[in-house]
């Protein structure tokens, strides 16, 4: 797939379709071989009332007369306003804009971009979203269909593109796959994505960018007294993993870690799960799909920064081998665990990670997990629930998500929570009451990062969707990592 910027249209190649974005009524400047043509037809869409008005609504009209092509998009852009107009109304119109023209295969595609002059967004971000948003449009959560509902373009022309626009849209084609890397790995089905085939993938995509990447085996994560990780993982006959991604791209200065959990498949273990609760069970490592998308595009990107990426990989299934109700876990940092429910396992899993990564040294943390059902009751699906030992850290994370339009919430993190994870017989117990219990997750997690600056991101809303919308596919949506990596770009600025 061809995504290239220009100031002019092409004349080399036939073009399959046009995308228009409306503002107001009006479209930005289209090249000079098909102006006549669009100033014909928007008066007659005014006049009708046809025209979208607001962000991200579309009209297709087929069959128009040459010098037209068959197809033109009309994408509503909404208010020119820069009150509105920012990166998430964008994206969400681009992400439309590229869904909607790719239902059959090898289309070359024109789309007239947007001004800028009213908008939070400059042009060169305006082509990285571009460009991005065509690399995730194009691809589905349909990995095993034989029938496929959405095709690689063959070109896509951006125009008005503006100065220096080669390099924005390599970036934004960056960022759109790596989005695509997370929302891939999550869509395929357990039985594909094991704690073992996770690693050798993201062995293989480190080798790509030049990553370094080291796989701990369970003999190793034995030696690293990982008594937490391992007892959720007894269970299963697939063997677990612990990766570690590290890129170096700014000398001596401190890591940051990003900590991800990675249950490929959660049954729930002897707590077992209902089956409609188990459907969607294989996004269950949507934590360490994000972990390693941001640092393949951290990597691909070549940012100056020094980032680490842990990714916690079992299943939690069930044998005569599984943990039980009842027993008593000694985590790497030494804290007993008293076990009252297996299906809450996640926190098992990254209380191992997050402990090896402090020792592992870095100046600050975040890490990302499905962990709750209860973070899905208090925000719904559109917001990931963000906790913290560092106000400071989470407001930069915060601001970003500001930036990018992703949904997030701070939700309190008061020591009383504490006392629901008292236990008789351990240091701890791994669950607390019915009520917060996303507080009590990430309390229970605080125990493990020491003195670090930290955010716990639940991201078991927004993760993995049920239904499809015109700007974006079912399934997997690499939530957070277009805002991690905002956070990390503005730490190097």
């Amino acid at each position: 797939m061809e995504i290239r910027a220009a100031q002019e249209l092409s004349s080399d190649e036939k073009l399959d379709g046009l995308v228009l974005f409306i503002s107001n009524g009006s479209t930005s400047a289209v090249p000079q071989q098909l102006a006549e043509a669009v100033e014909q037809l928007l008066p007659r869409l005014l006049e009708s009332d046809d025209m979208p008005k607001k962000a991200g609504e579309t009209r297709l009209l087929y069959g128009q007369a040459a010098p037209l092509p068959a197809r033109v998009l009309l994408v509503g852009m909404g208010k020119a306003d820069a009150s509105v107009d920012n990166e998430a109304s964008r994206f969400k119109a681009f992400c439309t804009a590229a869904r909607a023209l790719c239902d059959k295969a090898d289309r070359n595609i024109a789309w007239v971009l947007p001004g800028v002059e009213n908008s939070q967004v400059d042009q060169q971000r305006q082509l990285e979203l571009a460009a991005a948003a065509i690399e995730v449009g194009v691809l589905t959560q349909g990995v095993y269909q034989q029938e496929k509902k959405k095709f690689p373009y063959q070109s896509v022309q951006l125009l008005n593109a503006g100065d220096n626009a080669d390099q924005a849209v390599a970036n934004g084609r960056i960022l759109g796959q790596s989005i695509n890397i997370t929302r891939d790995l999550i869509n395929r089905c357990a039985s594909e994505v094991t704690p073992t085939t996770f690693a050798d993938r993201a062995a293989s995509l480190a080798g790509e960018v030049g990553l370094t990447c080291q796989i701990f085996d369970e003999a190793q994560l034995q030696k690293e007294k990982m008594g937490s990780m391992l007892a959720v993982a007894k269970g299963s006959d697939q063997p677990p993993r612990m990766v570690k991604l590290e890129y170096k791209g700014a000398g001596d200065a401190p890591f940051i870690s990003l900590i991800g959990k990675g249950v490929t498949y959660d049954s729930g273990g002897l707590s077992i799960k209902p089956s409609d609760s188990m459907k969607t069970m294989k996004s269950d490592m949507s934590g360490a799909a994000t972990v390693l998308g941001i640092m393949h595009a951290v990597a691909a990107l070549k940012l100056p920064i020094n980032v680490r990426g842990y990714c916690g990989l079992v299943e939690n299934m069930i044998s005569g081998r599984s943990y039980r109700v009842g027993d008593i876990l000694t985590a790497r940092n030494g804290t007993t665990i008293e076990v009252l429910n297996t299906d809450a396992e996640g926190r098992l899993v990254l209380a191992d990670v997050l402990s090896y990564a402090v020792d592992d040294g870095c100046e600050k943390m975040i890490d990302f997990a499905t962990l709750t059902g209860s973070c899905v009751v208090a925000l719904g699906e559109d917001y990931s629930g963000l906790f913290t030992n560092s106000q400071d850290w989470c407001d930069e994370l915060v601001q970003a998500a500001e930036t990018t339009g992703e949904k997030v919430w701070q939700l309190p993190m008061c020591d009383s929570f504490n006392d629901q994870l008292k236990s008789d017989v351990a240091d701890c117990r791994n669950v607390g009451a019915r009520w917060g219990g996303a507080i009590t997750a990430a309390k229970f997690l605080e125990k493990f990062v020491s003195e670090t600056p930290w955010i716990h991101c639940d991201i078991a809303g927004p993760a993995f969707r049920s239904e499809s919308k015109p700007e974006r596919d079912g399934g997997a949506t690499g939530v957070l990592l277009r805002t991690v990596l905002e956070l990390l770009k503005k730490r190097t600025a």
